[in-house]
């Protein structure tokens, strides 16, 4: 591309005295371009070190004969933007990563791309974006945060949250509080569980993107920076053999990650990036596709906040390849599809062991049969709705209870620390999904302040927002169509009885139907009308939460 429109013949004169002030040789401009999108900045622990990163790509790019050049992706600490306005910017800084990477790319005609992200809607903003400007184009991300250790337990983020419910339930003191504060987050990288980040990461190899280690080799570990150079080398093979993103990202490679998704138990939030992956690819994503494949897939890994491991011990057993080969022993994953390491799947994960069958369950002694992630519907959702059902105790699988009702995130929390949730209880948050919110807030702090006061085994949580990846217990989200465009939970009153089967897949209000029928003629819809610049844009035009929350659908 750069050859061609940029660089060769007379007419790009003026394009090559602009590379020269640059700095960059004729030599230089000889080889292919390769853009290098860094996700570096100052504000999000998962970023801080990816300056590192970037430096190893470009020795790995320069050794393999490319001209390695930096521009800039943003990112949003969803744990810093937890819990006030901040939170409404996260999800869609997923679709600004994509336009401005979008623009950044086809401005410049880059050869090839090396993808630097990390946390949570940097990692699907930048896969959305590769597969888009389809071009040869590899992920190598900053890598997960150690565990921290408290009172010589490990713990991760979600454990601080917690420890705020508990602070609030009166089982912890001030000095308890700021032990766990200073010793949970011990170093730079994505958050040391199974959230979002590392759910991303981990699978950006299962789509093929990334080369083994991507999701799991600890930020802080050197092997992230060898793996950095062998990302920036990989990327020149792909430029030669002319292996672009969509090559990869395949509708085959897509239902491998899906069921990756279901064996390592990752956070809800990839049923909102892998559909908007999917739609920019062209492929054709439908909810239903994950109870389909949950079915057929078992769950092998309980990592934070569903169990006592974190990303660090999946790294030592062997990484996202050892769970890509237990499943492609027994026929879960189609291995004929291409990935960037310019080999098949079945070729990159051939040799893979599991080497701690505690952290990775073999497939003939799993956690559960079905997989970590269920889709629900019901007359409360038609169009869907999505639990982390291996972060659900096993009492609340089933579940029926009085609604308590709330209009925002704000209110719950107050009621929550108000002691005014008990047990049997279903708190339905409405008023938070992609346009009513607008930007479908997690809500991390009400589900952890329920977990903290020792609530999660006798109270639900429904939301037509979402959920963080550190949640655990019967959090459903997504709650499709949402209240702001008339979904039933717009219509929900306190007392209302909510039965929950998350076996069953369903999810229903045990309201008559004439009863549902009077209220929306008598219920006004709560529209905010005080959002301006990004959010009132994004509030327009976003769609449901059952199409992945996207701006822009694929026309091919």
């Amino acid at each position: 591309m750069v050859k061609e429109t940029i660089v060769d013949g007379f007419n790009n004169a003026p394009h090559r005295s602009l590379y020269h002030a640059l700095g960059l040789t004729k030599e230089e401009l000889e080889r292919p371009l390769i853009g290098i999108v860094s996700s570096h900045n100052e504000i999000v622990p998962g970023h801080m070190n990816i300056d590192k990163i970037v430096e190893a790509v470009k020795i790995g790019v320069a050794m393999a004969g490319g001209t390695p050049i930096v521009f800039p992706a943003i990112a949003v600490c969803d744990g810093i933007a937890m819990g006030h306005t901040g939170m409404k910017y996260s999800l869609i800084t997923r679709d600004i990563i994509a336009d401005s990477t979008e623009a950044m790319v086809l401005a410049h005609g880059f050869d090839g791309l090396v993808m630097v992200p990390n946390c949570d809607k940097n990692v699907p903003g930048l896969l959305m974006a590769a597969a888009r400007v389809n071009i040869p184009t590899i992920f190598v991300s900053g890598g997960p945060m150690l565990a921290g250790h408290v009172n010589g337990r490990k713990s991760s983020l979600s454990s601080m949250f917690e420890a705020v419910g508990a602070y609030a339930a009166g089982k912890l003191d001030d000095d308890g509080l700021r032990v766990c504060e200073e010793n949970t987050c011990p170093t730079c990288g994505s958050c040391s569980g199974m959230y979002t980040a590392n759910s991303m990461n981990c699978l950006t190899e299962a789509l093929g993107m990334g080369l083994s280690g991507n999701g799991t080799i600890p930020a802080v570990y050197s092997a992230r920076i060898e793996l950095a150079k062998h990302a920036g080398m990989q990327i020149m093979e792909l430029v030669r053999r002319g292996i672009k993103a969509r090559d990869i990202m395949t509708e085959a490679a897509i239902r491998n990650a899906l069921a990756t998704d279901m064996a390592l138990g990752c956070s809800t939030n990839s049923m909102l990036h892998l559909p908007a992956i999917a739609n920019e690819c062209g492929v054709e994503f439908n909810l239903d596709m994950a109870n389909e494949i949950s079915e057929r897939v078992p769950n092998l890994c309980h990592l934070a906040p569903a169990g006592p491991t974190y990303m660090e011990d999946l790294n030592e057993a062997g990484g996202v390849y050892a769970v890509l080969h237990e499943l492609a022993e027994i026929g879960l994953l189609d291995t004929s599809v291409m990935t960037c390491t310019g080999k098949k799947l079945g070729e990159n994960i051939k040799n893979a062991v599991n080497r701690d069958e505690t952290v990775i369950r073999p497939t003939s002694n799993p956690y559960s049969k079905t997989g970590g992630i269920a889709v629900l519907r019901g007359n409360l959702a038609p169009d869907g709705c999505v639990v982390k059902r291996s972060a659900v105790a096993p009492e609340m699988l089933v579940h029926k209870g009085p609604a308590k009702v709330f209009d925002s995130e704000e209110e719950a929390i107050a009621a929550i620390y108000a002691g005014k949730i008990v047990k049997g209880d279903v708190v339905v948050i409405r008023y938070e999904g992609p346009a009513g919110g607008p930007g479908m807030r997690e809500m991390l702090s009400p589900t952890s302040a329920i977990a903290g006061m020792g609530l999660d085994r006798d109270v639900a949580l429904i939301t037509d927002g979402r959920f963080s990846g550190a949640t655990r217990g019967a959090c459903i989200g997504h709650i499709s169509p949402e209240a702001v465009r008339g979904g039933l939970i717009a219509y929900v009153k306190d007392g209302d009885i909510i039965s929950i089967n998350i076996p069953e897949y369903s999810i229903s209000l045990e309201v008559p139907d004439d009863e549902i029928e009077s209220r929306r003629k008598s219920t006004e819809i709560k529209v905010k009308t005080d959002i301006k610049g990004a959010l009132a844009r994004y509030a327009a035009a976003v769609s449901s939460a059952d199409k992945g929350a996207i701006i822009n659908e694929y026309k091919g």
